[in-house]
């Protein structure tokens, strides 16, 4: 009799066992474990974001990504302790019409700053200024339809005069006026202190190198942390 009792017992607490956890009983470290993921993914969903989008100056064309200066501004925003997270949505060789058709994928999540960085392919191919402006133009609309509260930072840009001077001018004074049409902080020029520069530059002479993205960043960063809590 023994025997059987200590049997039927036995079977008694494996019962017991498979119900408490087909119950959904859970140890400590399962709790604790639960606790954190759930602390990570909360903290994950109060980040805000930074979205850069732009080409290959964006991108970091040549250098690793974090050199360049949405990198440079993501490892300040860390320091800093705020809670931001940096998207580079920078694609090289991309023009004001190609970023306007790919826009959509990237406003599946609102940005708290939105970096417009677009244009300098076009005037490198002698695309119609006006075109280029009403692709800018449209861009900023689609951004401030689907999120009015998202801050919009417009970049600047110049080329040099090998499509001619009248040309050079109409391309550089797209910026101005689309930020003043559409009410959006402008950079003067992204490239401030580096285009021109060799030493600064990749020997394309056309993208920074990574001593050049510091000094991008450092344009960049003030229009930034203005916007920032």
């Amino acid at each position: 009799m023994k025997i059987h009792f200590r049997i039927a017992s036995f079977f008694t607490l494996v019962v017991v066992s498979f119900l408490f956890v087909s119950c959904g009983g859970n140890s400590p470290e399962t709790t604790n474990q639960t606790n954190s993921d759930s602390t990570a993914v909360s903290q994950k969903s109060e980040q805000k974001l930074v979205l850069f989008f732009g080409n290959s100056l964006t991108a970091g064309y040549g250098i690793d990504p974090e050199d360049a200066f949405p990198g440079l501004v993501q490892a300040r925003l860390d320091s800093l302790g705020k809670e931001f997270k940096v998207i580079n949505g920078g694609l090289s060789g991309e023009t004001t019409a190609g970023g306007l058709s790919r826009l959509d994928w990237f406003l599946e999540e609102e940005p708290y700053i939105f970096v417009l960085e677009l244009g300098g392919n076009d005037g490198l191919r002698g695309i119609l200024p006006s075109e280029s402006k009403n692709n800018l133009l449209a861009i900023i609309d689609k951004v401030k339809s689907k999120y009015p509260n998202t801050k919009i930072i417009l970049t600047g840009m110049q080329i040099p005069p090998n499509m001619g001077q009248e040309y050079t001018d109409e391309f550089k004074a797209i910026y101005p006026a689309v930020a003043a049409e559409k009410n959006v902080t402008l950079i003067p020029f992204l490239l401030e202190g580096v285009a021109g520069n060799p030493e600064l530059n990749l020997p394309d002479g056309i993208h920074p190198t990574e001593e050049g993205h510091q000094i991008v960043f450092g344009t960049v960063w003030p229009f930034i942390e203005s916007e920032i809590d």
